[in-house]
């Protein structure tokens, strides 16, 4: 799947890779977010990593944007530090691990590219749980899309995926202040609150464990179910 669009010099789409500790994965997920066949910039934001991220990451840096900040600011922080950087039209969230495969970008930035949506969702539970997530995190996803549900009135199988692609204009306009994992309630409620339909398309997904690096914790459940009450009277 290619998709264009008339050639302006701008990308179609801005791919931002926060990253962490990830020396295993850095250097696959850059390579096989490469050769998605979108026309696209590729940021990669290292958050301070203490590993061999930053060195792999310097080997890379004539294929992509690297930014990099010396201290951990979180995932969220990182993002909105890479936006000003991004040109694309669209833009969309890559994990630097591999629970979410890059080959399946393409459709999911499909129909913004196309002019059909301004949101669309990656969901990894339309056909129910993926196999070897953990039973918490199963829990708090069930969670999140009641409260999605009952705060705002919106239908959403999957909140808080990290497969997020949004219209570049529509994610400037929601003024992020995420620092952490709240990135994804954020934007879901900002995206509902500015009256955008969110399209979910299906998507893979290999649950990784804490031992393998998985960074979301526990903890960062409540900051979720506050941050969608927080906004769910929000005007931009």
């Amino acid at each position: 799947m290619r998709l264009s669009m008339p050639d302006t010099g701008t990308p179609d789409v801005t791919i931002l890779v926060p990253a962490k500790n990830e020396e295993n994965t850095i250097r696959e997920v850059v390579e096989r977010v490469m050769a998605v066949p979108v026309s696209k910039q590729v940021i990669v934001i290292d958050d301070g990593s203490t590993d061999k991220t930053p060195t792999i990451l310097a080997d890379l840096a004539g294929e992509v944007v690297v930014l990099r900040n010396e201290a951990s600011i979180g995932k969220g922080a990182s993002i909105r530090k890479g936006l000003p950087y991004a040109i694309g039209k669209v833009v969309v969230i890559q994990d630097a691990d591999l629970e979410y495969a890059p080959e399946e970008l393409a459709k999911l930035v499909e129909p913004i590219v196309r002019g059909q949506y301004g949101v669309v969702y990656g969901t990894r539970f339309l056909h129910g749980f993926p196999k070897g997530m953990a039973l918490p995190n199963k829990l708090v996803n069930k969670l999140l899309v009641w409260a999605v549900a009952l705060l705002f009135g919106r239908r959403v199988t999957d909140e808080a995926t990290c497969y997020k692609a949004i219209r570049r204009d529509l994610l400037e306009e929601m003024d992020l202040q995420c620092q952490r994992f709240e990135f994804c309630p954020e934007v879901t409620a900002k995206a509902i609150r500015l009256g955008e339909p969110i399209h979910e398309v299906a998507i893979s997904y290999e649950p990784r464990t804490k031992e393998a690096g998985k960074k979301i914790r526990w903890t960062d459940a409540p900051e979720a179910f506050w941050t969608l009450w927080k906004y769910r009277k929000w005007r931009p």
